[in-house]
This record gives C-alpha cells, sequence and structure tokens, in this order.
C-alpha cells in the first residue's frame, strides 16, 4: 500500500497529461454548468453517445439560467433517447435552484453541490475537483473498477461498510499540492483509465501508467474486482401501445404518470394487455385493430417486449386526457426513443386495414 500511495497520483497526472482525453467538448476550461451538465449525462451512458446530446444541449440552454427557464417538453424532447429520465426532471429542477438559490452561480464545493437535486456524492465530487479545485475522492462505476484492481481491495461492495472503506481509500490516493492543476487533470485521468484503459472484460494492463503497483495485474486476476456479490437480477415485461392515427396522420399521445417507466414523457398509451388495449378502442373500431412486428428494448435491468397495435381513427377517440400530435408537433415532445422509432415506423407506412394516408 505504501508504494501505491507514494507515487500513483503522480502517475495518473503524468499519464493523463500524454495520453488522457483532453478533447472531450465539456473540459475545455472550468464553467461548472457545462461539467455538471456532462456528469449528469454520464451517467449511465458512455461518452460516444453523450457528445452529440452534449453539443445539441448546449446550443438550445447556453447557460444554466436559460435551462432553469425553459419549458420541462423542451428539455425531455432533447434528452429523449438518453434514456434514465428522472436524470432530466433532476437536471430541470436542479437548473432552478441554482438560479433561484444560488443567483445563478454554483457552489464552490462537494458537500453543497450534494445538496442539489440529481447531485450524488461522486457527481458534486467530480465538479468541484474540475471547477474548483477541491480535494476530494470520485467514486463512480469506472473508478470503482480501478482503484479495487489497484489496491487488489476484496471486501464486498455490496456492502455499505466497504464501500465506505473504498472511499477512504480513494481520499488517501488524491493529490497533495497545486490543487488546482492537480485535482482536475488526476480526476480525468481516473476517468479516462477506467474507460479506455482499465475495462471491465478486456482490460489493457500493458498499457496502464500503474501497472506495476496493480495488485490485480501482479495476481493476474482484473476479472475478480470490483467484488460485488448482489448482482443486478435482470426481468422481462410486456407492454401493448396503441398506435391511432388520424384520417390526417396525426397520432394520438398523452402523457404519462409521473413514476413508472417512462415517467412524464409523451407516449402512445400503454397497456398491460392486448384485451385491455382493445378495450379503450371504440367498438366499432376494433375489428380493424392491426398487430405490428414486437420490438424488444433492453434496459439495463429489464427487457421491455413492445407489442405496437395499429389502427386509424377518424375523429376524437374517448382514449382518456391526450391529443392528436403532427409530426411537428411530435419533435417537440419528449417521446422515449423507442416510441419515437415505432411512430416514425407507423407512419412511413398505411395502416393494413384501414384508410390510405
Amino acid at each position: 500500500m505504501t508504494a501505491v500511495l507514494s507515487g500513483f497520483a503522480a502517475r495518473v497526472l503524468r499519464w493523463q497529461s500524454s495520453e488522457g482525453r483532453n478533447d472531450l467538448p465539456w473540459n475545455q476550461g472550468r464553467d461548472p454548468y457545462r461539467v455538471w451538465l456532462s456528469e449528469i449525462m454520464l451517467q449511465q451512458t458512455q461518452v460516444v453517445t453523450v457528445i452529440a446530446y452534449f453539443e445539441r444541449f448546449i446550443a438550445r440552454f447556453p447557460d444554466v439560467q436559460a435551462l432553469a427557464q425553459a419549458p420541462l417538453d423542451d428539455v425531455m424532447a432533447l434528452w429523449a433517447g438518453l434514456g434514465y429520465y428522472s436524470r432530466a426532471r433532476n437536471l430541470h429542477r436542479c437548473a432552478g435552484q441554482v438560479v433561484q438559490q444560488h443567483g445563478g452561480r454554483f457552489p464552490d464545493n462537494a458537500k453543497a453541490l450534494q445538496a442539489l437535486p440529481g447531485i450524488g456524492r461522486s457527481t458534486a465530487a467530480a465538479i468541484a475537483a474540475f471547477c474548483f479545485g477541491e480535494r476530494v475522492a470520485i467514486l463512480d462505476g469506472n473508478v470503482k473498477r480501478v482503484l479495487t484492481r489497484v489496491l487488489g481491495f476484496e471486501r464486498d461492495l455490496s456492502v455499505a461498510a466497504h464501500e465506505k472503506e473504498l472511499w477512504s481509500l480513494a481520499e488517501s490516493l488524491l493529490p497533495g499540492a497545486d490543487l488546482q492543476a492537480t485535482m482536475p487533470r488526476y480526476t480525468q485521468g481516473l476517468m479516462d483509465l477506467g474507460a479506455t484503459v482499465c475495462t471491465p472484460r478486456a482490460p489493457v494492463c500493458d498499457a496502464c501508467p500503474v501497472r506495476t503497483v496493480c495488485v490485480a495485474r501482479r495476481d493476474g486476476t482484473p476479472l475478480k474486482f470490483p467484488v460485488r456479490s448482489r448482482k443486478l437480477r435482470r426481468s422481462s415485461e410486456s407492454l401493448w401501445l396503441l398506435q391511432a392515427q388520424s384520417g390526417n396522420g396525426e397520432i394520438w399521445l398523452h402523457r404519462r404518470a409521473q413514476t413508472g417507466i417512462w415517467a412524464g414523457l409523451h407516449c402512445l398509451p400503454v397497456f398491460s394487455s392486448r384485451e385491455a388495449l382493445a378495450q379503450a378502442v371504440p367498438p366499432q373500431h376494433r375489428a380493424a385493430l392491426e398487430d405490428a412486428p414486437t420490438v424488444t428494448h433492453v434496459l439495463t435491468h429489464k427487457d421491455l417486449f413492445l407489442h405496437p397495435v395499429e389502427v386509424i381513427l377518424p375523429g376524437m377517440p374517448p382514449l382518456g386526457d391526450g391529443s392528436w400530435c403532427s409530426s411537428d408537433q411530435q419533435e417537440k415532445l419528449g417521446l422515449p426513443a423507442p416510441v419515437r422509432k415505432l411512430i416514425d415506423r407507423a407512419c412511413s407506412r398505411p395502416v393494413p386495414g384501414g384508410e390510405s394516408m
């Protein structure tokens, strides 16, 4: 441990300077708004996917005031496709609090940042380290993997006390001097190591700057870490979605409840069975219902089997709250990515058994 503690930070700093990802659009400068936005987007999402979303968000909402003042629907529409939509709702709430409670300026320390909506301990530390040079440790999934391998940390991270111990070890490895310069680079270096070298299934140990002090490499056991006894258990669910078109091609949409899957988003009406879906359609139109091919949508913990059922309904159907939406209107709404794909597919061809479009 002594050898690791004495040289770890310096090795990470040197490597990041020459080999790290230094051209990401959010790490040019120390704007807390851009760093915060990127950190929220990067939760559960890869960099290659986030870059395009980040650039669109910055173009539409260039600062925290613009984001706070925007309608939530505008935010959700830009977020659609990134998934984990609670992140977008918390993003909007957080922007409002920064403007209303902090005068449009993000707090300059991790403790205060963590009090804001959607900002956990690791995200708060990342913002504080990148933007304010605070000596605080991050511990996201990539960093847990790097540190447990280097330290040979064999304790089960499913146990809160063990994760707390890893936090303490992470703090002990932090740079100790010139923090305004070293903390941003060190923090980015750990992220870069986890994303590009110390990967989950195929770590490139020979390219790692800390390979000579890494316990897992020495023992030939990198895939053993991190240790977590409680594995995520996958489940599956089938949903039936009513794709009702009006005579002129508009789609019936309604807003989902604020809890559950796709919470708060606009969506096709969703049912737990085809029978329940059919009951929601006026009796005179039930014979026209046509089943489209099932689509599988993979979430982190669950496989969704989406069963679209298409029909053309002239006039306003009694489907509860909702409205007919043209394609232009749909573009301005936050729709789940798989639902948008279903709509695009349905609108590209006539519905069998219905009127010609």
